[in-house]
């Protein structure tokens, strides 16, 4: 054979073998299906600032939730993603944040951040958008919107600003002798002031005469000239509305003045977390005030003692409450009802959604949830529990469930008021 034709027959057989080759690197990558876009869930949470310790508790559960779906495969046959921002606990940013998320990010659905303030700035975008909305842990939003898409994950009930403080009120009105007198201290802020003003209800309804109504403004430092006012006038029960910071200065004030009405508490936000209870331990002792969730035996709803497992064993990497007993299983369950919802209609579709979270009820890591007037809870669930016997200001000493009892409503009852206030004053 000839030079020419040993070189030709050598290429045509390189040839040959650069196309086997091309082939088999081509042909399984066409067979393989491509990565399917993630359904994007969108967000302001508050990881800075006063609300923080509960956004980024919040956060870490969402995030198990986010796991949770996409280990079982996702939603629609694809997996689910979360787009979040912080809103810096700052209620200016959170329009900003929701603009951003449906124009540049186009997520395909949101949800609130935490507490009031941030859910009322996101609901104007949410309506001109028509787009479904559950929210976490606001109080009374949609009675100034009246927004059909609207769903709250509270437990307040169909009638949300007394619902905060009934339990304290149900509790002060069977004491014997019983109260006469009641002072209300309320945050100049959303929920300071939707809490209180149903406080005020409360009060009515159980016969109490309001000695002392007014607002603090937000950037309230020094609580002591408020608690000594309020002494003054010596009333029998004392009711706060307040948010985490407010409440810590609060109950200091209360110590530092020595100020003992027969009962105190109320609507008091921050106290449920465990970086506040050990701040403040045994100055705790005998505050009876609002509470969601615990995880006591009348309230372990399926799911719900795994999701805390899950948390309490991702908290210290992330930084968040070591406990969890408050915020967790909220903020897993109102994406929890999402998703439910999603995976029954096989829509993304917000009017679709909004109808069919309007009529079902929902198995959730709190229990069964229902959605009734203005996207409230059908049905309220909201307790009353009293700090006792604290004796330190370590997590161990808020871990056991001994130190901060239910009193309020009697189904979820787990132990009895100490009245008045000064008996439980550990000494």
């Amino acid at each position: 054979m000839s030079t020419r034709s040993q070189w030709l027959s050598i290429s045509r057989l390189a040839l040959s073998v650069a196309a086997a080759a091309l082939l088999f690197t081509t042909v399984p990558a066409k067979a393989q299906a491509p990565a399917k876009e993630p359904i994007k869930i969108g967000f302001g949470m508050s990881l800075t600032g006063p609300l923080s310790a509960n956004g980024k508790s919040s956060l870490l559960a969402m995030k198990i939730w986010e796991d949770d779906v996409n280990a079982k495969g996702g939603l629609l046959g694809r997996p689910v993603k979360l787009v979040y921002f912080d809103d810096q606990s700052n209620p200016s940013q959170v329009p900003g944040i929701y603009t951003k998320l449906l124009d540049i990010d186009k997520v395909d659905l949101i949800v609130s951040g935490y507490a009031s303030g941030q859910i009322g700035p996101a609901m104007p975008i949410a309506i001109q958008r028509k787009k479904l909305f559950v929210s976490l842990f606001g109080t009374g939003i949609n009675e100034t919107f009246n927004y059909s898409r609207y769903f709250s994950m509270i437990p307040n009930g169909p009638t949300p600003k007394p619902a905060f403080t009934r339990g304290f009120f149900k509790v002060a009105e069977v004491q014997k002798p019983k109260p006469q007198t009641i002072a209300i201290a309320m945050a100049d802020a959303e929920f300071g002031r939707n809490a209180c003003e149903g406080a005020a209800e409360n009060a009515k309804d159980s016969g109490f005469k309001i000695v002392y109504n007014k607002t603090y403004p937000p950037s309230t430092t020094d609580f002591s000239p408020i608690v000594r006012a309020i002494q003054a006038l010596n009333p029998d029960l004392l009711v706060i509305c307040s948010y985490p910071l407010d409440s810590v200065g609060m109950v200091k004030a209360m110590h530092e003045v020595g100020f003992k009405p027969k009962m105190w508490g109320g609507a008091m936000v921050g106290l449920q977390a465990t970086v506040f209870k050990t701040q403040l331990g045994p100055m705790l002792n005998g505050l009876v005030n609002f509470e969601t969730w615990i995880p006591v035996k009348s309230m372990a709803f399926p799911g719900s003692l795994e999701l805390l497992k899950k948390y309490q064993a991702r908290a210290g990497a992330e930084g968040v409450d070591p406990l969890g007993y408050y915020m967790p299983v909220w903020a897993y369950a109102y994406v929890q009802v999402l998703g439910d919802a999603i995976a029954a209609t096989k829509s993304l579709n917000d009017d679709v959604l909004a109808d069919y979270i309007r009529k079902t009820t929902f198995k959730t890591v709190v229990g069964d949830v229902k959605f009734g007037k203005q996207g409230e809870w059908a049905v309220e669930r909201t307790m009353a529990a009293q700090f006792q016997n604290i004796k330190g200001n370590t997590v161990e000493d808020f871990r056991d469930l001994k130190t901060e009892v239910i009193v309020y409503p009697p189904q979820f009852k787990t132990g009895d008021v100490i009245y008045p206030y000064e008996k439980a004053l550990v000494k």
